[in-house]
């Protein structure tokens, strides 16, 4: 009699199962094919924002970092599926405070992913907020090229180190400031003068905006890139790092083989020749 009851009690309850897993399935079918073009532009903007996170961070160390926190995303993600309360409760209180965790631990990432896209804005449209007070006069820099190119060319005979940012979108005086004001105008032999190995002010960046030498001995925040050949110096590697945080363009002139190289955008181009280096700065100051 007992053994009937459960036999039969079974059948019921797998009778109630199979019906509710039917349920859930067309459930899931029909949620399925009601996707809508929201859902698909939402799965694309989460696929491109981890694309750029890791694009900003795969050279860096804070790679690890991202692994790790994505890594951790996806345990809470099979946590909520198993249902394990406990375990859910407990990842939803860190993610919820580590938020501004990250925001500290990826502040030069956060940074200079919003530095380019600012940059990319501003360099895309012909139309600019800042159009309705400022002329195109004032937006782009009058940089001497010339100047700057002859001064380079000269140190690179000598084997003068030299380390020369030039001011682009995004304003440089928090650099400056690590610096002396100068405020003249930009010609080779004061740029030769400055970098002139029994010079004060020789150790450091010069910083250029416009027409101007605006400081020198500056300090510029060094990059963590592992990209970045090994035989490259800090000078290298302070240029590198001050086109990561702006749009600037650095110029270096190794003290050690005279080469010259141009560090944009967190890439560095080296042992470039005279018509190179002009080129190049041409196409990257002068206004299309």
């Amino acid at each position: 009699m007992i053994f009937d009851f459960v036999f039969q009690f079974s059948i019921y309850f797998c009778k109630i199962k199979n019906q509710k897993s039917k349920i859930e399935n067309k459930m899931l079918l029909t949620s399925f094919l009601s996707l809508r073009i929201t859902d698909v532009i939402d799965v694309l903007f989460v696929a491109y924002l981890l694309y750029k996170s890791y694009m900003l961070t795969k050279d860096t160390v804070a790679i690890n970092i991202f692994i790790a926190i994505f890594g951790i995303f996806l345990f809470w993600l099979l946590v909520k599926a198993l249902n394990m309360q406990l375990t859910g409760a407990i990842l939803q209180q860190v993610f919820s405070v580590g938020a501004i965790a990250l925001v500290v631990l990826f502040q030069p990432e956060i940074r200079r992913f919003l530095v380019n896209l600012g940059t990319k804005y501003r360099t895309r449209h012909k139309w600019r907020f800042e159009k309705l007070f400022t002329s195109d006069k004032d937006l782009v820099p009058d940089v001497k090229i010339k100047s700057i190119a002859k001064a380079c060319f000269h140190m690179s005979e000598s084997k003068t180190g030299a380390l020369i940012v030039i001011t682009r979108a995004t304003s440089l005086r928090v650099y400056a400031e690590t610096g002396d004001v100068i405020d003249a105008n930009t010609s080779s032999r004061l740029l030769e003068n400055i970098f002139f190995k029994n010079s004060p002010l020789h150790d450091g960046a010069v910083i250029v905006e416009k027409d101007r030498i605006h400081a020198a001995r500056c300090i510029l925040p060094v990059s963590e890139s592992r990209n970045l050949p090994p035989n490259l110096g800090l000078r290298h590697r302070a240029a590198v790092g001050a086109t990561e945080n702006t749009d600037a363009l650095a110029i270096i002139v190794s003290e050690e083989t005279g080469h010259i190289s141009i560090a944009d955008h967190g890439v560095i181009y080296e042992n470039l020749s005279k018509n190179e280096l002009t080129q190049r700065l041409e196409k990257s100051l002068t206004k299309d």
